[in-house]
C-alpha cells in the first residue's frame, strides 16, 4: 500500500509509520496524494514527515522518542501560500495560512521538496477555482431576475403587421369647410424592453454573464419586440 510513497526515496520506516496513523485520520471522499520525510545529513532515527491529502496538508513531529506522533493540519482553503527553498543540504518546505501561522520542515531531499510544492499549488488551484464557482453561483442566485444559463433559444418572429381600420367617410356639404380627420391616437410606448435590457447590462457589469451571454440575452429580448 505504501510502494507509490517510496519513489522518491523516502525512508520506508518512517512513511509506513505515517501512513498507519494518516488512514485513520482520512474523512470521506479524501485520499493521501504525497508523503515526504526529513532527512537530515546526521542519524535520524525520528523524521519529521509531511503529508498532503486532496483536502488538506498535515505536518507529523514525532515524540516520546518515536512512540507517538503529533501532526498539525491545515484545509486547503485556510492556505494563503506554500514556499520552498532548495539549500546547499535538502530543502525547506513550509505553508502560510490566513490567520498568519507558518509551519515547514528542514532538510527534506530536494526532489520530495519540489513534489511538495507541485502538488500543492494543483490543490491551492483547484480550491480558488470552487471558491470562485461558488461565489459566482451565489450572486446568480442573488441576483435572480434573469436565467442566462438555461434560457431556451427563442426563433426570431417578425412582428405581426399593424392593420389601421379604415378611416370614416364623412359626408360633406358642398358648402362647408373641410373636416380633417382626427390624428390617430399613438400608443403609450412601453417601458418593458428598456428595464430588462438594463438589468441584463447590469448583470453583464457586474461579471455575472460573459460577453457572449450578454450579446445573445439581448437579441433574445429585442427580437420579442
Amino acid at each position: 500500500m505504501i510502494d507509490k510513497f517510496l519513489r522518491d526515496e523516502q525512508d520506508p520506516k518512517a512513511v509506513e509509520k505515517v501512513y498507519s496513523r494518516l488512514v485513520d485520520l482520512l474523512t470521506t471522499g479524501e485520499e493521501i496524494l504525497y508523503i515526504a520525510v526529513q532527512k537530515k545529513p546526521i542519524v535520524n532515527l525520528f523524521p519529521d514527515c509531511i503529508a498532503l491529502t486532496n483536502k488538506r496538508i498535515l505536518f507529523f513531529t514525532p515524540a516520546n522518542l518515536g512512540l507517538s506522533i503529533k501532526f498539525v493540519d491545515f484545509v486547503w482553503k485556510d492556505i494563503v501560500d506554500v514556499f520552498t527553498k532548495e539549500e546547499i543540504i535538502g530543502a525547506v518546505f513550509s505553508a502560510k495560512t490566513t490567520n498568519g501561522a507558518e509551519m515547514g520542515v528542514d532538510y527534506l531531499p530536494k526532489v520530495q521538496a519540489r513534489k511538495l510544492y507541485q502538488y500543492a499549488q494543483e490543490r491551492k488551484e483547484a480550491e480558488r477555482e470552487a471558491r470562485r464557482l461558488r461565489e459566482l453561483e451565489e450572486k446568480r442566485a442573488e441576483s435572480g431576475s434573469l436565467n442566462i444559463d438555461h434560457a431556451a433559444p427563442v426563433a426570431y418572429q417578425p412582428p405581426a403587421p399593424i392593420v389601421q381600420p379604415p378611416a370614416p367617410v364623412v359626408q360633406q356639404s358642398p358648402f362647408s369647410a373641410p373636416v380633417t380627420p382626427p390624428a390617430p391616437v399613438e400608443e403609450p410606448k412601453k417601458d418593458e424592453l428598456t428595464e430588462k435590457l438594463k438589468r441584463l447590462k447590469t448583470l453583464f457589469e457586474s461579471g455575472l454573464i460573459s460577453q457572449e451571454e450578454y450579446n445573445q440575452k439581448k437579441l433574445e429580448l429585442l427580437s420579442d419586440f
